[in-house]
């Protein structure tokens, strides 16, 4: 295997360069001068190129000698950076964080999130991928994922949950719909109506499923909508109701023309939960922060208007 250039020498050629002296360069660097004239020696034999011009001051590189102190340089910064991104795993947030997330929460959520995890994690990168729940639990079982953003309960004796906030929803109606010009409603409205629901591998739709048999509504299995928008669509040409998540109908339908509307649940009792989940064992500090800067986020944007979203 073919040696490498050690740090050290590096280092001493960068000095050297700096310097323009031997003897100035080895007084930075705490060393004789003999001893840097040796390691700079070294350092040419195992590049078997010539680095610098001798016989002259100031000392002067060769034309080599310039591009190997580039490509030293930027070495010497790499080591270095690795060092201080070790250094903020033990006090901040650093490095990249792989997140999933379902379609029915992050793309609402995260852009509040990822502005504030810049601005105060700047050394820090998140990779987000959007999958279905039980893609996500694959993936973070698996190790492709380091946490996932998702509806909670998801059980497993080898995952950790954070509880983060509870959601409400809201009912999603036609704007001809005879509810749709209602402040709120009860649960009970929805006996007799059709209801559209995302597809089982959806968490929402066992608990759409539950409340349509609680109230009598009838869930319409033909048409499970593969998205939001697809129900949202739906609903709008007079299909069916549909009960859609408050963070959703406050990004697609609020404040805009539409032939939707939406009413809150008078007491909000239609909510889902809203949760981290990362390995047992994996580094719990990192994902707590995660977690305080979401609700931070969710504190400052999404806790005012109609059914606002609740902090757990």
């Amino acid at each position: 295997m073919t040696a490498l250039p050690s740090l050290r020498q590096l280092r001493y050629l960068i000095a050297l360069a700096e310097a323009r002296h031997f003897r100035k360069a080895a007084e930075v660097l705490g060393i004789s001068q003999p001893s840097l004239s040796l390691q700079i020696g070294n350092l040419e034999a195992l590049l078997t190129v010539r680095l610098v011009e001798r016989g002259r001051a100031p000392v002067t590189l060769t034309p080599e000698g310039r591009e190997v102190l580039t490509r030293a340089r930027r070495a010497v910064d790499e080591v270095r950076g690795i060092v201080d991104m070790a250094a903020s795993f033990h006090t901040g947030m650093a490095g990249t964080i792989r997140l999933g997330t379902t379609p029915t929460i992050g793309p609402y959520l995260l852009p509040f999130v990822v502005e504030r995890l810049h601005a105060q994690y700047p050394e820090l990168r998140l990779y987000i991928r959007e999958s279905m729940p039980r893609d996500l639990r694959t993936g973070l079982l698996e190790g492709g994922l380091d946490v996932i953003l998702t509806q909670l309960p998801e059980p497993g004796a080898d995952l950790v949950p954070r509880r983060l906030f509870r959601e409400p929803f809201l009912l999603a109606v036609a704007s001809d719909h005879p509810l749709a010009k209602e402040k709120d409603v009860t649960e009970a409205a929805l006996a007799g109506q059709t209801v559209l629901s995302l597809g089982p591998d959806y968490a929402m739709h066992a608990q759409i499923a539950a409340m349509c048999q609680q109230y009598g509504a009838i869930l319409a299995r033909d048409y499970e909508g593969t998205s939001l928008d697809a129900i949202r669509q739906m609903v709008g040409m007079g299909m069916g109701v549909a009960c859609l998540p408050r963070l959703y109908a406050r990004s697609e339908i609020d404040g805009r023309a539409s032939n939707v509307a939406v009413i809150p649940f008078r007491r909000s009792s239609m909510m889902r939960t809203i949760g981290l989940v990362w390995r047992s064992g994996a580094r719990a500090d990192m994902f707590e922060q995660l977690s305080e800067t979401i609700i931070s986020a969710v504190r400052d944007n999404l806790r005012s208007g109609p059914s606002p979203v609740r902090l757990s």
